[in-house]
């Protein structure tokens, strides 16, 4: 029997490191399920892998892609099934891990094919959200795919366009995308989650912040300034400091605007979460439980 063991949990709690020491134990490869660790010119504010930590296991769909490349879930679900598929050649067991719930959705479920964007549908949405804010795409959602609207990060307009203009491109809902009927897998999955008390993990996240900022975020969010429009670079870390650059806000301002939406962020992963009953929650400090866990399962 060949297995994916999947780690997932809130922004900040500490997949890298337990996928880590998992990977170390089970001598396997590590396989990203993070939408914005998969750009190369991203890494201090996606919290990509120290060289440390990616010289101790060996990781997959780390800076994957450039930021100028159109890339979908549907090619993350392609590639990533073949590549497990060829690791568990080789080896019984692979780790995903990450927090990004689409990718990982696509894994255990699959999704269907999508279409390339429109060009002129993205154009206008994106004009759209210059005029008229986040709330009238939010608006827009609510009625073209309140399923949708349920579960998506309401304050990422990337995804927010994303959906709404695959509605408008193929009439129907993106949520519609998401197999009712799940695919068959040739490997069995055992679903991880970490999560810890929420002023825990709030000073967490803050701290992560602080660090990024320390190791250079700021500049590194000024080099893609020209890239700004990208959807890649509409995400947490960087939309808040592009605004501080425009001088709507002060930079103070904008750090912590950062560790507001991180946290948003985190409660909203938790949810998403919560409504597999098939993940086995425990706090990030219980690496012997967990091998225990993952050994149970695999005996």
């Amino acid at each position: 029997m060949k297995y994916l063991i999947i780690v997932t949990g809130p922004t900040g709690i500490g997949k890298t490191s337990l996928s880590i020491q998992l990977a170390q134990h089970f001598n396997c490869d590590i396989i990203s399920a993070d939408s914005r660790q998969i750009y190369k010119e991203m890494s201090i504010g996606t919290a990509v892998p120290t060289e440390e930590e990616l010289s101790a296991a060996q990781h997959h769909f780390i800076k994957h892609v450039s930021i100028h490349d159109y890339y979908n879930v549907s090619q993350y679900e392609h590639e990533a099934i073949a590549l497990i598929e060829k690791l568990h050649h080789e080896n019984d067991i692979v780790i995903l891990t990450g927090g990004t719930g689409l990718y990982i959705n696509a894994i255990c479920k699959g999704i269907d094919i999508m279409p390339d964007p429109d060009p002129k549908i993205r154009t206008e949405l994106n004009r759209l959200f210059e005029e008229e804010g986040i709330e009238k795409l939010q608006e827009l959602l609510k009625t073209a795919d309140p399923e949708y609207y349920k579960s998506v990060d309401l304050n990422n307009q990337a995804r927010l366009i994303r959906a709404l203009e695959m509605s408008k491109q193929t009439g129907k809902p993106y949520s519609s995308f998401r197999k009712s009927e799940d695919k068959k897998r040739n490997f069995e999955f055992i679903k991880i989650a970490l999560n810890t008390d929420r002023t825990v993990l709030y000073d967490r996240i803050n701290k992560r912040v602080d660090l990024m900022v320390a190791d250079g975020l700021v500049e590194e969010a000024k080099n893609l300034i020209p890239n700004k429009d990208l959807t890649a670079l509409k995400t947490v870390g960087y939309q808040e400091l592009f605004e501080a650059f425009s001088g709507k806000i002060t930079i103070p301002e904008g750090i912590e605007k950062i560790k507001n939406s991180s946290r948003r962020y985190a409660r909203k992963q938790i949810s998403w979460i919560r409504r597999d009953k098939d993940f086995h929650w425990f706090e990030n400090h219980q690496i012997k439980e967990i091998i225990e866990h993952i050994k149970a399962r695999l005996n």
